[in-house]
């Protein structure tokens, strides 16, 4: 039987996000604190492929800083890869948590399908 699920997605999980940049090749998240364009940000920060600035993740409140000046400084996309990259590794790393087998498929359009089965 399958189930369709929808995850809003908060980032709470460090080595969720660590796995998701190492499948994008991404730098691994590096902790402290970040220059924003005019704000400092304090916790995990990622580089993004083209932008000006790195987000950082704030694992406590699970919530993103960044500052991509609507689009003119970074591309909305390479966020969403990393967050949809984050809900598949946290989705196989809980699963496996729980002795599940895990499978995972690329679809055409760029959407991944995550398999899990006892």
């Amino acid at each position: 039987m399958s189930h369709i699920v929808t995850i809003e997605t908060r980032l709470h999980d460090s080595a969720a996000l660590t796995a998701a940049c190492r499948r994008l090749g991404l730098d691994e998240p590096a902790y402290g604190n970040v220059r924003l364009f005019s704000a400092d940000a304090t916790g995990l920060s990622v580089k993004l492929p083209g932008w000006q600035y790195p987000i950082v993740v704030d694992t406590a409140e699970g919530s993103i800083k960044y500052d991509n000046y609507e689009g003119r400084w970074g591309d909305s996309a390479e966020l969403g890869r990393l967050l949809q990259m984050y809900a598949v590794e946290k989705a196989k790393l809980e699963a496996r948590k729980k002795g599940y087998c895990v499978t995972e498929q690329t679809q055409q359009d760029g959407s991944i399908v995550v398999q899990i089965a006892t």
